[in-house]
């Protein structure tokens, strides 16, 4: 089987046993869905890449912790999410993402047309008005594609609690999108 037929779990197993090509799967695999994640919130900067760049820092001190049998995912996104927390805290400030459209998320409608590009600026500016956790938690869903139970791991919540987190923050976007909020 060779490296990119390998599951995360297989080449973080092989990683920790000292097979530094694993690393290299993995951040060719991660590097660019984790930066579309910070870049949600960060804009294009250099500090969404800086924090793409400490998750995997992370991710390798922290190698030998990981558990056999646990799932990679969620414990990067954990170790992702955390650090961008942490980059707010000492800016003190929230998210202010960048409006443009981004590599990685699906617009609403097709790009050619100035209509959808409203459509996609007013659904991400509806997005940063939710609260935190339900915003990380559809983006974690829609645009990372992370099931809830996966998602409830990296939030550090049940998964009840991860269902009614996005069923609120879906109908709050829907509110906004129809113009009703």
């Amino acid at each position: 089987m060779s490296p990119g037929e390998a599951s995360d779990e297989e080449l973080m197993a092989a990683y920790v046993g000292g097979d530094r090509s694993a690393f290299a799967v993995l951040f060719e695999r991660y590097a660019p869905r984790l930066l579309r994640l910070m870049q949600r919130d960060l804009g294009r900067g250099e500090d969404a890449h800086d924090l793409v760049q400490q998750t995997f820092l992370q991710l390798h001190r922290a190698r030998r912790d990981f558990r056999a049998g646990a799932k990679l995912r969620p414990w990067l996104f954990t170790i992702a999410l955390n650090l961008k927390r942490q980059h707010f805290r000492r800016q003190g400030r929230r998210p202010e993402a960048s409006l443009e459209l981004e590599g990685g998320a699906e617009p609403v409608a097709p790009r050619g047309n100035p209509e959808a590009r409203v459509g996609d600026v007013q659904l991400r500016a509806a997005l940063l008005r939710l609260p935190e956790p339900q915003r990380e938690v559809i983006v974690l869903h829609w645009f990372e594609g992370l099931s809830f139970r996966e998602i409830a791991e990296v939030v550090g919540a049940s998964q009840p609690a991860v269902k009614v987190r996005a069923h609120r923050g879906y109908n709050k976007l829907r509110e906004a999108m129809e113009g009703q909020v």
